[in-house]
């Protein structure tokens, strides 16, 4: 019987095996990603809550790279607003009984002509003729060169005291609004949002379990599953890499003895974006309430149900708080094959889980919040696991299996994801 298949083409983009059969090594070259679902499928078992980061990476998909050092974009959104940076001047002109007067913000250039503004701490006249809130303004002309804007107030009758010019405070915020066009335009001002590019590094991620001979013919051979032996070395690479995806420092560098270049992953941790201290003498529900509301608006906003992992000690505070309508604690919610317990609030819903890793690396009293719809792992090379014969090589007397898998993770939209320093 022929030994080696022959793999041909399917005539709807599929592989088929002939002239031999279907082994490991021809599965894996028609089809990798088969015996690729078929390991994750077995690792996700042990132990699956004591790596929830590389537990969800697992069940939520890896996507291939083709190369060691991973390249991705992260598309952020134009910024919403901006501080006062004097008070308003006046420019002599006016249009429609309007003044037209000249502001200056932090940030020019995120406006544009024919754009509305909002300043919300400043309120608009309250004369019978004119209504009330906030004071609007309507953009006549952007000068990006540190002129400032030049603007018109919707709803604002001044006297002749301030000219027609509002008094508005400096540090006062400018909200962007939308724009308003007349009827002969046909163009607008520009607006393309370009991403950002960064990068990662994959990092090599091995266990070695060993097995002398006397001890095999004593237990029953079962193939590559994972016997006790087989997972507990699993879990402890598991472990690592949970460490490295969440600590770790993006760095490469030359060992000193083997003389060849090392790769190390950086970790999630330092990617997030969004930063919340709270403190832990004085947790209670309102401090829960303001890490929900860093965690699901401004641009931390995403979606409406967020991953919590954190140390024991925020774990603790949580678990001590009465819960009321306002933040309730539901029953336990599986998830990624993760059993979580599920915070909810009127911004969005927690799932939390304990990590020891947070513990073993000084940060029990902090948590990460992870939008898992932005949460992305890379493999260079997926988990697989080789056999080693050291007996025909001559090193020792005994069957070896090495398990191997070269991957990074990364947070395309880095701001959806909050780091919570409990102080």
């Amino acid at each position: 019987m022929n030994q080696n298949p022959v793999i041909i083409p399917g005539t709807a983009g599929g592989s088929h095996v002939v002239d031999g059969p279907l082994t490991t090594v021809a599965a894996r070259e028609a089809s990798p990603a088969l015996l690729r679902s078929a390991v994750d499928s077995r690792i996700v078992q042990v132990r699956p809550m004591s790596t929830p980061v590389d537990q969800i990476s697992r069940m939520i998909g890896a996507r291939p790279a083709q190369s060691m050092i991973v390249e991705y974009y992260s598309v952020d959104t134009k910024p919403v607003s901006a501080k006062l940076l004097a008070v308003p001047l006046g420019t002599g002109t006016a249009y429609d009984s309007k003044v037209v007067f000249t502001i200056k913000t932090s940030c020019d250039s995120m406006f544009a002509p024919t754009e509305t503004l909002l300043v919300p701490s400043f309120k608009g006249s309250m004369k019978a003729s004119v209504e009330g809130g906030g004071l609007v303004l309507y953009v006549i002309e952007a000068d990006k060169n540190g002129g400032g804007l030049k603007v018109i107030a919707l709803n604002y009758d001044g006297d002749e005291s301030d000219g027609g010019i509002p008094s508005i405070s400096v540090d006062s915020d400018v909200v962007r609004m939308g724009r308003a066009a007349s009827e002969l335009d046909v163009q607008t001002a520009q607006f393309e949002a370009l991403p950002v590019k960064d990068f990662n590094y994959c990092q090599i991620f091995k266990a070695q379990v060993e097995q002398s001979v006397f001890t095999k013919l004593s237990a029953k051979e079962v193939g590559w599953s994972f016997t006790d032996q087989e997972e507990v070395a699993i879990m402890d690479m598991r472990l690592g890499m949970e460490k490295n995806f969440l600590f770790g420092f993006r760095s490469r560098l030359t060992d000193p003895k083997k003389f060849d270049e090392v790769l190390l992953t950086g970790g999630i941790w330092n990617q997030a974006a969004t930063e919340v201290e709270v403190s832990m003498d004085d947790f209670n529900q309102n401090t829960v309430i303001d890490i929900m509301r860093s965690a699901f608006t401004g641009n931390a906003a995403g979606s409406p149900r967020k991953v919590m992992i954190a140390g024991s000690d925020m774990i603790q505070a949580i678990n001590k708080l009465e819960y009321t309508k306002v933040i309730n604690s539901s029953d336990t919610v599986t998830r990624w094959g993760i059993d979580f317990n599920e915070l909810r609030s009127k911004f969005g819903s927690l799932y939390v889980i304990h990590s020891e890793i947070f513990d073993q690396c000084g940060h029990s009293s902090d948590a990460l919040i992870i939008d898992v719809q932005y949460l992305t792992k890379y493999t260079h090379l997926p988990f697989r696991v080789e056999r080693l014969d050291l007996k025909k090589s001559g090193v020792r007397n005994t069957d070896a299996l090495v398990a191997t898998e070269a991957s990074c993770m990364v947070l395309r939209h880095p701001s959806a994801h909050v780091k919570v320093y409990g102080l």
